[in-house]
């Protein structure tokens, strides 16, 4: 019992100083590093236990023994039953591998059952368990910690693998351009913010290259641009780059940059037109529209047919398509050949008289002019007949030439030199003066119904569904000051039975003139003349048949303060040129203007001409619309009719040749910028002495000076809600409307 109890105890003693040294070195280990070794047996330790990194390896534990020790004692001088598997599956948990304080009690509890077996263990423990251990957690430690954060360092090479190898270094230059502040690629700041937002979300890759080659995006894109001409555009403003000389990162990127700015000015222009409306006339005001560059970048691009989105830019309407067809047939692009008229003695047409007949001189070249002036008759004949003669005649009139129908030299050069043409130029400025129109011309809930007036024709059109509904003829202003202002609002209501206020402009530049040479003047034309609180002079002239509106006006309120009416002077609408208003718009049958209108926005209502004369009479009547109609007021002076033949009217106000002296005069993108204009000024004119002898109806208390403006009388106030039709009597005639 003796000797056994001896052995357990010797037992006990070496377990508790393996534990004992392992606690030492964990206790130590983060100084082991850095603290020198003084003597042999610190030394003889280090070589015999290897240390772990202070950071990665936890200090052993109980259950780091009973994992040596429980399977059994006796064989545990195998070394090859002592797996450092097993011990790296315990210390690859660090998380769970807390630090224990080692109890006598805990080491001896395993090896208890075979007694007589512990002296084999006394030696080998040590080694067996402490051995593995350290070994297996330090390798770990050594390998995995750099692995896990050398992965964050991986993910932009991943980002950049979207990005083809080969167009990577141009996307580099990509980067490097638009983020430089130098780059002056693009004039307009929202156009550059648009590219470096498109570019920057396909990580800089270009769109009309690839491997150096251009894609479809980039040819379509380049054909359009070449083909801006054929929209009345100039090709040289939106410069296509060499791609074939491009044969760096640097330069492809350049010409990428340089493309996709042509493409915005070619949409930007499209759209709006080279020049702004502001530069040519002050009477001019259409609704802006825009592009917006993101737009065009994402719908030009993902397009399958790049050049048909990029000419989807120019206005839709049918009547600018037709204008480009005819541009391309007086440039000699239309269908088949183009007809040259070969230089030869001068041609004329003598027609017969009494006792001598008509001389009609043959030559070969009349046969080709029959062609080129859509002669459709004889077209092979080469005699120079009556025919031939007057459609010579009216070509010479619509190039400025004498209308002769002698067909000269001077005839037969306009003739072969079509780029300079008069037609051709108006042909062009009038597709500039369709991008200034709204690309929805009617109201959608009323079947895009609107109505379109052409002041140089002199007609208007009611269309709805595409197709005209209805058509009359008006008088316009006259050129000058009086000219009818080019712009497009929505018809609201209309007026039956209107007072007519007469403006300050015709008041003090026309009749207080003729005041002064006859005080009743106005008395005899039916006129009222009042004093305003303010001391002002209005004259205004009560409904009736007499009255200059007619008996309805209809009513767009804009700035200019115009509107479309009636009126008693008919015979005015016999003449082919009628240009002879304040700026308003008279109206040849206004009782079925007012009917068709009313009966698209009330179809229920079935409004005719005769229930609308019926209610002319004194009393002023309001009929509003339950949805206003686009009213467009244009300026045509080209123009395709319904069979197909280009018209052309006379430029009574000017603008053609406004537009084509800015065209020319080299000025670029500066034309798009706006040019402010004084507004319209609704304050009353001062007061002015009247002569002797004026029949002065009294002071109007009702509209002094804080009365309402000029504008308010006439259509009631800026942006307010119209009033109900409803019928009113003569003491309710207080509002006044002033008119051009």
């Amino acid at each position: 019992m003796r000797d056994c109890s001896n052995n357990r105890r010797g037992f006990d003693r070496v377990l508790m100083a393996v534990a004992a040294t392992f606690l030492t070195v964990s206790a130590s280990s983060a100084f082991a590093q850095d603290t020198p070794r003084s003597n042999a047996s610190e030394l003889a330790i280090d070589a015999a236990i290897p240390r772990p990194e202070p950071a990665n390896v936890p200090p052993p534990t109980a259950s780091d023994f009973k994992a040596d020790t429980t399977a059994a004692v006796p064989d545990a001088a195998k070394p090859a039953d002592v797996k450092p598997a097993e011990v790296q599956a315990t210390e690859a948990k660090p998380v769970d591998a807390k630090p224990v304080d080692a109890k006598p009690a805990d080491v001896v509890t395993a090896p208890a059952t075979k007694p007589a077996d512990a002296p084999k263990t006394d030696t080998a423990v040590a080694p067996a368990a402490a051995t593995p251990a350290p070994a297996t957690a330090t390798a770990p430690a050594a390998t995995l910690a750099p692995a896990t954060a050398a992965a964050p360092a991986a993910e932009p090479a991943k980002a950049a693998s979207n990005v083809a190898a080969e167009d990577q270094p141009v996307a580099d230059k990509l980067r490097e351009q638009l983020a430089s502040k130098s780059l002056r690629t693009f004039d307009r700041k929202n156009e550059r913010a648009a590219a470096e937002k498109f570019y920057s979300a396909r990580d800089y890759a270009p769109v009309f290259t690839k491997a150096g080659k251009l894609t479809d995006t980039g040819k379509g894109v380049i054909a359009r641009l070449k083909d801006a001409a054929a929209d009345g555009l100039d090709a040289s403003d939106y410069p296509v780059p060499d791609f074939t000389a491009a044969t760096t990162p640097d330069a492809l990127a350049d010409a990428e940059l340089k493309l996709a700015a042509s493409m915005l000015d070619y949409a930007r222009q499209a759209q709006s037109g080279r020049m702004h409306w502001s530069q040519v006339s002050a009477d001019i005001l259409y609704p802006e529209h825009p592009i917006d560059p993101a737009e065009v970048f994402a719908n030009v691009t993902s397009a399958k047919d790049a050049s048909a989105a990029l000419d989807g830019y120019n206005p839709p309407q049918k009547l600018y398509k037709e204008l480009k067809k005819k541009l391309a047939e007086l440039r000699g692009q239309g269908e088949g050949p183009v007809i040259t008229i070969a230089d030869g003695p001068t041609l004329r047409y003598v027609p017969a008289r009494k006792k001598q007949a008509a001389v009609e001189m043959d030559d070969p070249r009349v046969s080709d002019l029959r062609n080129k002036l859509g002669i459709t008759e004889d077209t092979d004949s080469t005699k120079y007949d009556a025919t031939v003669a007057r459609a010579v005649e009216k070509f010479q009139s619509s190039v400025d030439l004498k209308p002769t129908g002698v067909l000269d030299e001077r005839t037969v050069k306009a003739l072969n030199n079509p780029k300079r043409d008069r037609q051709i130029d108006t042909v062009i400025v009038n597709m500039e003066r369709w991008r200034w129109l709204p690309r929805q011309l009617g109201a959608a809930s009323v079947g895009n119904a609107y109505v379109i007036l052409n002041i140089p024709d002199y007609t208007l059109k009611v269309m709805q569904n595409g197709a005209q509904v209805w058509t009359t003829r008006v008088v316009t202003g006259k050129p000058g000051q009086h000219a009818t202002p080019l712009l497009t609002e929505t018809m609201k209501y209309i007026t039956v039975n209107p007072t007519w206020n007469v403006p300050p402009s015709i008041i003090y530049n026309e009749y207080l003139p003729a005041l002064q040479q006859d005080p009743t003047v106005l008395q005899r034309m039916g006129l009222k003349l009042e004093r305003n609180r303010d001391g002002s002079i209005h004259v205004s002239q009560p409904p009736g048949e007499a009255n200059a509106l007619g008996r309805i006006r209809f009513n767009f309120p804009n700035k200019f303060l115009v509107y479309q009416h009636d009126t008693p002077d008919k015979y005015l609408f016999a003449k082919d040129e009628r240009a002879f208003s304040h700026g308003c718009m008279r109206v040849q049958n206004p009782d079925q203007y007012a009917s068709v209108l009313l009966n698209i926005t009330e179809p229920n209502q079935h409004y005719t001409p005769e229930r609308i004369r019926s209610m002319y009479g004194s009393s002023e009547v309001d009929l509003k619309f339950p949805t206003p109609i686009p009213v467009n007021i244009t300026y045509q002076t080209a123009f395709v009719d319904d069979a197909g033949k280009l018209q052309i009217r006379r430029d009574i106000y000017g603008r053609d040749a406004t537009m084509l002296s800015l065209l020319r005069n080299g000025r670029g993108k500066d034309l798009e910028t706006v040019v402010a204009h004084a507004q319209p000024s609704y304050a009353r004119p001062p007061s002015s002495s009247l002569p002797p002898g004026v029949n002065v109806a009294g002071d109007n208390s009702g509209f002094g000076s804080s009365g309402p403006n000029f504008f308010e009388r006439l259509f009631g106030g800026f942006g307010q809600p119209e009033p109900q039709p409803v019928r009113r009597g003569q003491a309710q005639q207080q509002r006044r409307v002033i008119t051009r």
